[in-house]
């Protein structure tokens, strides 16, 4: 099976899985990433706080907290992921509805997977990379995301949230488009 064939519970933990290899392999938390401003701690920081409030705004969902990405950035990890995996193989979950006033209502599995897991797949190759890591990124998903998102790109952009496209190769493997599109330049390298 792809990652694209698997339920949002089973996506999640595969997805996660990999993120947890890259979190326990890193080194130096305070190499820089990626993202302008970001080490590699702020690439785990941004994942484990930004879901909690999305999911408490739109829905009864309390995540647990572990201690600060500050203090303790793998366990800090550690304990989001498992309160997600938690949620997702809930069997209750997909009955559960999330109200988001950017989109609707939205069963509370598939928004997890439709913005966190997969924000946490992207965020895999900026931890790599600040990290000096594997960062090979699942081509099939890859390509999967990238099709939605261009099908969106002016939602996308104006958002906010993705900086602008950095021009790649026209014969750019999916990952390097990918890349690309969400703002990443994927030549950057730690300085």
């Amino acid at each position: 099976m792809t990652l694209s064939d698997l339920s949002p519970a089973e996506r999640h933990r595969e997805i996660a899985a990999t993120f947890t290899a890259r979190v326990q392999g890193a080194a130096n938390w305070d190499a820089p990433a990626p993202v302008a401003g970001w080490t590699a701690r702020d690439v785990v920081r941004h994942l484990v706080e930004w879901l909690p409030g999305f999911l408490a705004a739109g829905s009864d969902v309390q995540l647990p907290k572990g201690p600060s990405v500050d203090e303790d950035p793998v366990e800090a990890w550690r304990v989001h992921q498992a309160a997600v995996q938690e949620l997702l193989d809930d069997p209750g979950t997909p009955q559960r509805i999330l109200v988001n006033q950017h989109i609707g209502e939205i069963p509370l599995d598939r928004a997890i997977d439709q913005f966190y897991t997969s924000d946490v797949f992207m965020h895999t190759w900026d931890l790599a990379r600040a990290t000096g890591q594997d960062e090979e990124l699942d081509a099939g998903f890859s390509a999967g995301l990238l099709g939605g998102m261009q099908q969106m790109e002016q939602v996308i952009r104006s958002s906010g949230q993705y900086g602008a496209a950095v021009p790649v190769p026209d014969d750019a493997d999916v990952q390097t488009r990918l890349l690309g599109f969400i703002g990443r330049d994927p030549n950057w390298k730690p300085a």
